[in-house]
C-alpha cells in the first residue's frame, strides 16, 4: 500500500500548523492569522475563512455542535459556529501558545494544553472553566482522550507521557519516553494497550501499557516527529517530521513501506500535521504553506 498525491492546495501566506476534517471540508490553521476551509469534492478553497488576531497553532472540530475551536500563539482560543459562520466566544485563560486541544464527547468537556505545561478543562456546552492545572512538564504537544472518555494522555516536553483520569484529574501513570521531549503519540487500534510515541529525538517507541515497558524502538526520522496517525482500519500508520518527510508503516511489524520527500511529490519544508479524511485518504500540511491530499492505493 502506497500514498499517491491526489491534489495540492495553496492559499495561505505562512506556515500551516494544524489541520482537521469534517464531512467534505478540510480546515487549516496558519501563522498568517487565518483559518481556511477547503472543499474536498471540488478540490479548492471554500469562501469560508476566519480572520484571527494571532497566529493559529491548533484546531479542533466539535462534531456534535459543529463548533470549530482555534488555539493561538498567545494562549487565547476562539469558539466559532461553523454553520452560522459566527464567533461565539473569544476565551483568554492561557498565556502561552496552545499546541493541542481535544474534545471528550462523553463528558461534554474540552481539554486545552499550552507551551508552559498548563492544562485547562472546559464545559463544551456552557464554556465555563472547570479546572486549570499547572503541571510543570514543559510544552504539552499532544492530548489523547481514551478509555471511553475516562482518561487522557499528555505528550510532554520533559520527556514523559502522562496519564490522568477525567473525574478527579489525578495522575495515574508516568512513562519516561523521549529524553529530549515527546511530541506525539497514538494507540494501536488493533492491539490491546499498546501505545506508540514520537519524540524530538526522531525516534518512534512502542510501549506496552500492561508492563509499562518499551517493546520496540525505531530510529524513524532525522529530526523531531510531529504526528502519528493510523489509517486503513489500523493496518497502517504514517509519521510526519520536521525533516520534511512522511513515512508510511505497516502496523503489524512496524516496517517502513514508503518514504515521501519533496522529490516524490511531498513537502519542501517541515511537515507539521496530518488528518484523516477517511480510512484511505489523508491530508498533510507544513511550513511550505501547502496542503496535500493523499490517496492510499494497494
Amino acid at each position: 500500500m502506497l500514498l499517491h498525491k491526489r491534489v495540492e492546495l495553496s492559499g495561505h501566506a505562512a506556515s500551516i500548523y494544524a489541520v482537521c476534517c469534517h464531512n467534505d471540508k478540510i480546515y487549516s490553521a496558519s501563522g498568517d492569522k487565518f483559518v481556511a476551509a477547503w472543499d474536498i469534492i471540488q478540490e479548492k478553497q471554500d469562501n469560508f475563512a476566519i480572520r484571527t488576531e494571532f497566529s493559529n497553532y491548533s484546531i479542533e472540530y466539535l462534531t456534535e455542535t459543529n463548533l470549530l475551536i482555534i488555539g493561538t500563539s498567545t494562549g487565547a482560543f476562539y469558539v466559532v459556529d461553523v454553520i452560522n459562520k459566527q464567533e461565539l466566544h473569544f476565551i483568554v485563560q492561557h498565556t502561552s501558545a496552545i499546541f493541542s486541544m481535544k474534545e471528550n464527547r462523553l463528558k461534554n468537556q474540552l481539554y486545552v494544553a499550552d507551551a508552559d505545561g498548563n492544562l485547562s478543562v472546559w464545559n463544551s456546552l456552557t464554556w465555563e472553566l472547570i479546572l486549570f492545572l499547572p503541571l510543570l512538564v514543559g510544552k504539552i504537544r499532544k492530548l489523547l482522550v481514551v478509555d471511553q472518555g475516562e482518561s487522557i494522555y499528555l505528550a510532554c516536553q520533559d520527556g514523559t507521557i502522562r496519564k490522568y483520569d477525567t473525574r478527579f484529574f489525578n495522575e495515574q501513570l508516568v512513562i519516561k519516553a523521549h529524553k529530549e521531549g515527546v511530541n506525539c503519540m497514538a494507540f494501536f487500534p488493533n492491539k490491546d494497550q499498546v501505545l506508540i510515541s514520537g519524540g524530538k529525538d526522531g525516534f518512534l517507541r512502542v510501549w506496552s501499557l500492561k508492563t509499562v515497558s518499551c517493546v520496540l524502538e525505531l530510529p524513524a526520522h532525522n529530526f523531531g516527529i510531529y504526528q502519528i496517525l493510523f489509517f486503513n482500519q489500523g493496518k497502517h500508520f504514517c509519521s510526519i517530521s520536521r525533516d520534511k518527510s512522511i513515512k508510511v508503516w505497516n502496523s503489524v511489524d512496524c516496517s517502513v513501506i514508503q518514504k515521501i520527500e519533496r522529490k516524490q511529490g511531498g513537502h519542501s519544508h517541515a511537515v507539521n500535521d496530518v488528518c484523516k479524511i477517511d480510512e484511505q485518504t489523508l491530508c498533510t500540511v507544513g511550513d511550505d504553506k501547502r496542503l496535500i491530499v493523499w490517496d492510499a492505493k494497494f
